[in-house]
């Protein structure tokens, strides 16, 4: 289940651009430095193999996927190279119940309650809010009067350690992290740094 992934540390890690060369390191300083749950976007370079890569080498317990899917085939793509966790910008609903008879772990991209609804009901595990930039917590807040109260919510877009706080205020269960964690070309140690202040970032939240 989802939950269990986000239990330690709710912070989805989205390595957008990530190459195939590269992604045993990174995937590991994002390990080392307690994340639970990383992304490669479909469109990256050969995303597949590099999905492949971090599902061979990283601890079981971590959990790798593709992100960025925008198709039925890509579903099954990221299933072939044993990835388990489906990540949408859009709630396709096609998409969704395909991730879901594979027993995949979905969570489509919304920008509104009705598509929040519509994904949920399809059987999404969680919903990301999608860009975070254009919906600002008292949107969620609005949200949450009306979601069920088990949904998890997963604002992405924009996400900074010092911007989380006002997010989880208003009932977010956890964020998608992009350009502020890694972008293409960036060294490890600064990867490695960058995760580490947002590990403390929530660990300074969930302590106050």
């Amino acid at each position: 289940m989802l939950q269990d992934y986000l239990k330690d540390l709710p912070l989805v890690a989205i390595l957008r651009g990530l190459t195939p060369d590269n992604a045993e390191a990174v995937g590991m300083a994002l390990v080392d430095a307690g994340f639970g749950i990383i992304e490669v976007p479909l469109n990256s370079p050969h995303p597949f193999r590099s999905i492949e890569i971090l599902a061979k080498v990283l601890p079981k317990n971590i959990l790798v996927g593709g992100g960025t899917v925008l198709d039925v085939a890509s579903v099954d793509g990221v299933r072939d190279v044993g990835g388990h966790l489906v990540v949408m910008p859009h709630a396709d609903t096609e998409v969704i119940r395909r991730a879901k008879e594979l027993r995949m772990i979905c969570t489509p991209g919304v920008a509104t309650p009705t598509e929040a609804f519509a994904a949920l009901k399809a059987g999404a595990d969680a919903i990301k809010i999608f860009p975070a930039e254009a919906i600002p917590p008292y949107v969620i807040k609005a949200w949450r009067a009306v979601l069920p109260p088990d949904t998890i919510v997963l604002p992405v877009g924009g996400i900074r350690p010092d911007t989380m706080r006002s997010y989880v205020e208003v009932g977010a269960n956890g964020f998608g992290l992009g350009s502020a964690l890694f972008t293409p070309g960036m060294p490890v140690d600064e990867i490695s740094r960058n995760a580490r202040a947002f590990a403390r970032a929530w660990s300074e939240l969930r302590a106050s």
